[in-house]
């Protein structure tokens, strides 16, 4: 993977994910010195006290050990203010009975949001869109997804995103549809002759055509 750019407006994969200071929850932070060397998600929701964003990240909380475990930090964002953040957050805690346990940024002057693109006019001039981003240790974002105001993301498809960029970084491999962590992988197609010829000795491969095998880590 070739090394990644500065970003220039909204951030693409393979971008370097841009740096900011902010007002969080848990303390003023640099986003690059709190996230070190892990890999990090940073998603937005579109407004505090607001029933779909509730059920988002209270899930968020409750696999946040799954997330751990793939050495991914957490982390929210919204245009609103740090006082609302921390009512919102008491609140979920008193009628949802979970704990938020990551940073929640407060952006009320959206230079955040500005510089992740999380602010669609079309969609809503007051609210930052669904969005997840996943940034590996190096800074680099690795995927983004959007989703309208008003269908919640699904955390299922977050954590098997992060799982299968780790294994596809770690293997030199890709992941099929549908992939999920034991399931046989792909291997990259061949770019020769040669390799073309050399694939076909490998028993451990299943060979569906010469440009698509599987095999199982």
């Amino acid at each position: 993977m070739t090394e990644a750019t500065e970003y220039r407006g909204i951030p693409r994969i393979g971008d370097k994910a841009p740096d900011f200071e902010a007002i969080t929850t848990e303390g003023n932070l640099k986003f690059s010195e709190w996230k070190g060397d892990k890999w990090a998600v940073l998603f937005s929701h579109p407004a505090d006290f607001t029933p779909v964003c509730s059920t988002e990240l209270t899930e968020f909380a409750r696999r946040s050990k799954e997330f751990d475990g793939l050495n991914t930090k957490l982390i929210g964002l919204s245009i609103d203010s740090i006082h609302s953040h921390l009512a919102w957050r008491e609140n979920l805690k008193k009628i949802l009975d979970v704990e938020i346990n990551y940073p929640l940024i407060a952006d009320l002057n959206t230079a955040v949001a500005q510089k992740f693109g999380l602010l669609h006019p079309n969609e809503s001039q007051t609210a930052t869109v669904r969005a997840v981003f996943v940034i590996d240790p190096k800074q680099t974002v690795r995927a983004i997804i959007y989703y309208p105001l008003n269908v919640g993301r699904n955390i299922d498809e977050v954590v098997r995103l992060v799982q299968a960029l780790q294994t596809t970084d770690k293997h030199s491999v890709a992941a099929p549809v549908n992939w999920k962590p034991g399931d046989k992988v792909i291997v990259p197609p061949p770019k020769t002759v040669k390799d073309v010829a050399e694939r076909q000795s490998h028993k451990e491969y299943e060979q569906i055509d010469f440009y698509l095998n599987k095999k199982t880590l």
